[in-house]
């Protein structure tokens, strides 16, 4: 099995939005691990929610929502959850301009929110999950 090659980090990418998602959940990387094809313009960097660097730098960030919903902190400093991260990438990343409608439809996100809750509750779950290094597997189940 090829390896995947490691997502770039803030420091590579300065000047980037930071997309903050749960490394331990086999779901949650499988998707992350897709962006960088959707961004071709190298618009986006990463970060695990269990890496030191996400307290170190936003100290004020709630531990137990990024459990619960990925974060994306843009370049202006501002934070986009869950699905409105979603959103805000498929305004951002030009290879989703397709999904933007359904994503910006008026009132659309009375679907999204709901399902987002539900894929995250579920995640360790849905991806099968046994066993993992940390106990955020227990968290979930």
């Amino acid at each position: 099995m090829p390896e995947t090659p490691a997502l770039p980090c803030p420091a590579d990418r300065p000047d980037a939005d930071v997309v903050i998602y749960d490394g331990d959940c086999r779901i949650c990387t499988a998707q992350v691990s897709k962006l960088p094809w959707w961004d071709c313009q190298k618009k986006l960097s990463y970060l695990s929610l269990h890496d030191a660097e996400v307290a170190e730098r936003w100290p004020e960030m709630s531990p137990d929502r990024l459990m619960q919903e990925m974060c994306l902190v843009d370049s202006k400093g501002h934070w986009h959850w869950g699905p409105e991260a979603i959103r805000h990438l498929t305004r951002r990343l030009r290879r989703l301009w397709w999904a933007a409608p359904a994503m910006h439809f008026p009132g659309s996100m009375f679907l999204w929110r709901p399902l987002y809750r539900w894929i995250a509750r579920n995640r360790y779950r849905l991806s099968g999950t046994e066993t993992c290094e940390s106990d955020a597997c227990e968290l979930h189940r």
